[in-house]
């Protein structure tokens, strides 16, 4: 019997020098793991803050450009603000200069009796009525022609010159819907009354509208009206003031 237990405790002994011999070696590997661990991740943590410090010192050259570059179309605005502030002034003091100058030529410019002066144009209102036609020959006679209106200051005069119907040279007698003005030049400005020009609406009894009048008692703005040419109205004649 003690032989056999004899036995028992060698093979026990065995077996637990066995197991601390099993235990060593995962011990031994877990460390070797954790060291290899830790050396890659001091690697990666060194990659990183190198990498960090790369991407930091592109940025902050990225930054440094822009911001030069931004500083670079300051100045470039600002010169180009102050050029056109010059100008502006350039301008405005060759405006007025060349107001005194318009100023002084209408000064010593005249209208015949009867006519009536606005900036350098002589301006008639005719007694009498008739169609375009004749009107426009009536202007002609005068050394003059129906009223050309190139501006609304022209137009705000004209409103407040007659208080009847009167006509003015524009129609599209050529070529209809096209209007000119007796001297060629195409409408540019317009002030026509609302829903006009109609051209007589088609009504026949009405006819064909291809001259222009301007109305009494509207709005500068929207005054104008087409026209049967054969209606009988007052006319406004236009020519330079002379000296």
């Amino acid at each position: 019997m003690e032989a056999i237990y004899a036995n028992v405790d060698s093979i026990t002994s065995t077996k637990q020098t066995g197991l601390g011999s099993s235990q060593r070696r995962f011990h031994g590997a877990l460390l070797v793991f954790l060291g290899l661990l830790s050396v890659f991740l001091l690697a990666g943590l060194i990659g990183l803050g190198v990498h960090y410090h790369s991407v930091r010192s592109s940025a902050e050259d990225v930054i440094d450009n822009l911001t030069e570059r931004l500083q670079d179309s300051n100045n470039n605005l600002s010169s180009v603000s102050e050029e056109r502030d010059l100008l502006l002034a350039n301008l405005t003091e060759i405006a007025k200069e060349m107001e005194k100058l318009q100023s002084l030529s209408v000064q010593k410019k005249t209208c015949p009796a009867g006519w009536r002066m606005f900036r350098c144009s002589c301006y008639f209102l005719s007694s009498e009525s008739g169609s375009w036609s004749r009107g426009r020959q009536d202007c002609r006679e005068k050394g003059a022609d129906l009223v050309v209106i190139d501006s609304t200051e022209e137009q705000t005069f004209l409103s407040t010159f007659t208080e009847v119907e009167t006509w003015i040279g524009l129609t599209d007698r050529d070529e209809e819907g096209t209007w000119k003005w007796i001297d060629g030049t195409p409408l540019t400005l317009s002030y026509w009354a609302t829903n006009q020009p109609d051209n007589g609406n088609g009504v026949p009894k009405v006819g064909e509208e291809d001259c222009v009048h301007i109305r009494s008692g509207k709005e500068t703005e929207y005054n104008w009206n087409d026209l049967s040419c054969d209606a009988s109205l007052r006319w406004i004649c236009e020519k330079n003031a002379g000296v």
